[in-house]
This record gives C-alpha cells, sequence and structure tokens, in this order.
C-alpha cells in the first residue's frame, strides 16, 4: 500500500524514523535547504507566519528566534501536530490538524506564508495556491521548496541501495501521480516541472520573485567527498513569490500560462 499525504508520519516506526533521517546534522534539508530558504525569506521580526506543512514545528521555533509575533502551523498528521505543539509550547503559536485539502484560510490576515516539502504530496495544488493568496495580506510573501522535478520525475534511481552519485532523468514532462518508495514505506507523490510551478504560482496571483535550488555550499559540509556528491544531483526547488498588492506589484503578461496541475 502506498501512503498519501500526511499518512505515513502517523505510523510509529515511519514517524521515528523520519525524525531521526530529517532532523540529523547532516540532512541535506539542514544543509542546503534551509539556508537557501533563509535566504529568501522577508524579515519576520514583528510579523504573522503561516507555515503549510509545518511538521514538528522546529522551523516554527527558529521563526519565533527570528522575531516572529505570530505563528501558525498547518498538520496533517495528528502526530506531527502534538510534537509541534509541544515544540512551540510558550509561544503565540497556533498548530492546525487539518490536510491542505481541507485548510480553510481567513482572508488577508497573514504575512509571510512558508512551506516546506510538501506540495509535491498535493494532487490538486492549483486550489492550494489559491487559498494561499487569498489568506495573504497585500504585497505579503510566499515561500516554498519541493523536492526537485529532476529528482521526481522518474522513481528508477530511487529503487537503488546506497549512496547515489547519478539520477536517471525520465518521463519528465508526463507530470502526474508517482509510487516512491522512501524510508521504508512506498509513498505518493506528484511530479510537476519548473515550468509547472512557475506558471501555477503567476495563474493564482502571485508574481516570481526569486527561485533556488539550493546550491550546496562547501562551507556547510564537513566532508569534501560528500560536498562533491551534493554538487552533481539537485536536491531542491525553492520559489519565492509575493502577492499583488501595496507595493504596486503588476503580473508579468510576458510568463508562459501553459496548463499546471
Amino acid at each position: 500500500m502506498a501512503y498519501r499525504g500526511s499518512d505515513a508520519y502517523d505510523q510509529d516506526e515511519f514517524f521515528e524514523r523520519f525524525l531521526s533521517r530529517r532532523n540529523r546534522d547532516e540532512s541535506p534539508n539542514n544543509l542546503m535547504e534551509r539556508p537557501a530558504i533563509l535566504e529568501l525569506l522577508d524579515d519576520v521580526k514583528g510579523r504573522s507566519v503561516l507555515d503549510l506543512g509545518c511538521g514538528d514545528g522546529r522551523f516554527g521555533l527558529e521563526l519565533f528566534q527570528r522575531g516572529t509575533r505570530l505563528y501558525t502551523g498547518v498538520e496533517g498528521s495528528l502526530k506531527m501536530v502534538d510534537r509541534a505543539k509541544e515544540v512551540t509550547e510558550g509561544f503565540h503559536a497556533t498548530i492546525d490538524h487539518t490536510s491542505l485539502e481541507e485548510w480553510q484560510p481567513a482572508a488577508e490576515q497573514t504575512d509571510v506564508v512558508v512551506s516546506r516539502m510538501v506540495f509535491h504530496y498535493i494532487e490538486d495544488l492549483r486550489s492550494v495556491f489559491e487559498k494561499v493568496a487569498s489568506s495573504l495580506k497585500p504585497g505579503g510573501q510566499f515561500l516554498f521548496s519541493v523536492q526537485h522535478p529532476v529528482l521526481t520525475s522518474s522513481i528508477e534511481s530511487a529503487e537503488a541501495k546506497g549512496k547515489r552519485g547519478q539520477w536517471i532523468v525520465d518521463d519528465y514532462f508526463r507530470t502526474g501521480k508517482r509510487e516512491e518508495p522512501w524510508i521504508g514505506e512506498s509513498v505518493v507523490k506528484f511530479h510537476r516541472t519548473i515550468e509547472a510551478y512557475v506558471s501555477l504560482a503567476a495563474r493564482s496571483g502571485f508574481v516570481i520573485e526569486g527561485l533556488s535550488e539550493a546550491e550546496p555550499k562547501e562551507d556547510m559540509f564537513q566532508e569534501r567527498e560528500e560536498y562533491e556528491r551534493r554538487q552533481r544531483i539537485p536536491l531542491f526547488l525553492i520559489l519565492s513569490c509575493r502577492k499583488e498588492g501595496e507595493h504596486g506589484i503588476k503580473n508579468d503578461a510576458s510568463i508562459d500560462r501553459k496548463p499546471d496541475l
């Protein structure tokens, strides 16, 4: 059976294995994706932040350390919700237990919406992006990361054992459902091209302000061999978007708006 969305994280063994893997110092999320996210993130001091797929709440804690005034996490896994409430206890934090498909935001209440490594699990991403636009104040930032499309295109390399130095890219333009082996289970992901993510953001009323593929930086790695290995394959795609509004931002009509997922 392949798990959908956050279902896998409510399985005891998977939950513990994931947190152990995700929170280790040498995790590429910590060495590559997190620094790239923080580089693009608005100044959050005194601002409200909405975190979609907040996981165990550790990023919320970091946002509070950066001065966030109010933090709301949305998470579909009950185990993650419980852990996030523990991590953010004592701060002005709210953790909502709901899937992103069922999430219903208040209109124009949030300064920054962030989502890290979640959207490749969502089939109807268009409706989620439209809800993000609704939740943001005019001029607010929408910042998200996903698994890089060269990884989601084909699962053949994901089935291989050991450390990989190469990745097979196949069926890249055939977007849609993939079932991928991950941490001892099979999980459902949805492959999209880079163009599809950009087009989807533009069609949802956002201007793209920045794009990062989280290129590894040598000073983040203790071992040069691991740094060299991470130079070979992009793991992450990150987009920084801005809701049209008070800053006079206008959507760029020159963006090719092909059908998106």
